[in-house]
């Protein structure tokens, strides 16, 4: 297996992980822009829309509906990417017996090939196996859930402000069954989403299927990329399906040593759904992410770009960066935010 698989692999099942189990016209079709309320949000700034994704909120201590509704609030986001654990607990899902604190550190020792002790080398085998029998029981509540509840959840959001333009529970991967990406289009609708989110497959037989299955839901589906990121990644999804969108991650993008982020999104602009932000080094500079304004990503001239063509798509802060001691992922967003509200003036 190629370093890069290897890359791959760890990335897309850590953030399956995390994502999905914390607790018309082609150009109509399921687009955020026309999500009711959503350019009159507190966060449209000088016409672009700027968002959040829930995974910023990872490390506060809790992690139930009505908290992380405050941290966005907190934050002054007012529309958001919503990862499938607020939601889905929030529904009546079964609790994660795995602690992630514990285990994304130590599936990162294993990836970086870093010595680890025999204590925690099992104490990653136990948790990998508690996470296998987890999604197996997810499977099965997916199926049975009582739906009424997200609609519960989008009135309780919306009536505080906040609006939900992408939904990504971990229920759309080659894992999942039909019927769990059954359950993950009917619960995004009903939490008022335009479109879906998951990483990119990498197989075309997945991305042909997603997309015909939102066809028929009268939705899109977003490919989030990492560092697998190129002009070409999402071209054959593209043209497999009008529902087939693309979520295009800024910072991922600059970290696999693509220099032409601005012309890429100018061009495809009217197939994506959404976009990442976040600040990484390009490789020459170690690819690290930065505090915003401190790495190579070009997220002022982007944001310039959106306001300027009056591009409709939301721009989603992502959280990456590590957090200063002393502060925490509700202060650093806002800093995000100002850094948006500065680049956007």
């Amino acid at each position: 297996m190629s370093k890069n698989s290897t890359r791959r692999q760890f990335i897309g099942q850590s953030t399956a992980l995390i994502s999905g189990l914390m607790i018309g016209s082609s150009k109509l079709l399921g687009a955020p822009a026309y999500i009711p309320g959503l350019r009159r949000s507190g966060s449209f700034v000088n016409g672009v829309q700027i968002g959040v994704i829930s995974y910023s909120y990872r490390d506060m201590p809790d992690q139930s509906a009505e908290a992380t509704l405050k941290y966005i609030k907190d934050s002054g986001i007012s529309s958001i990417e919503l990862l499938g654990g607020p939601a889905e607990s929030y529904a009546g899902a079964p609790k994660n017996p795995v602690n992630f604190a514990t285990l994304f550190p130590l599936m990162r020792k294993r990836y970086e090939k870093k010595d680890m002790t025999d204590a925690e080398k099992k104490q990653l085998e136990e948790a990998e196996a508690q996470m296998k029998a987890y999604q197996q029981e997810m499977a099965k509540w997916r199926v049975s859930a009582d739906l009424k509840k997200f609609e519960q959840f989008r009135k309780m959001y919306n009536d505080s402000g906040v609006t939900i333009y992408a939904f990504k529970p971990d229920a759309f991967g080659m894992q999942n069954t039909d019927a769990e990406i059954e359950y993950g289009f009917k619960s995004a609708k009903l939490l008022g989403a335009g479109h879906i989110t998951v990483e990119h497959p990498s197989n075309d037989a997945h991305t042909l299927k997603l997309g015909q299955m939102a066809e028929k839901h009268g939705m899109l589906v977003a490919y989030h990329g990492h560092e697998q990121e190129t002009p070409v990644l999402w071209d054959t999804a593209l043209a497999q399906s009008k529902a087939n969108a693309m979520n295009i991650d800024l910072g991922h993008y600059i970290a696999a040593g693509n220099t032409d982020a601005v012309e890429l999104i100018g061009k495809k602009h009217d197939r994506i759904a959404s976009m990442h932000l976040k600040d990484r080094q390009t490789p020459a500079h170690g690819k690290q992410n930065k505090p915003w304004g401190q790495g190579d990503t070009p997220i002022g001239d982007v944001l310039k770009l959106m306001r300027d063509q009056k591009y409709k798509f939301p721009a989603t802060i992502e959280l990456e960066y590590e957090i200063p001691q002393g502060s925490n992922a509700v202060a650093e967003v806002k800093k995000c935010v100002e850094f948006c509200k500065n680049a956007l003036g």
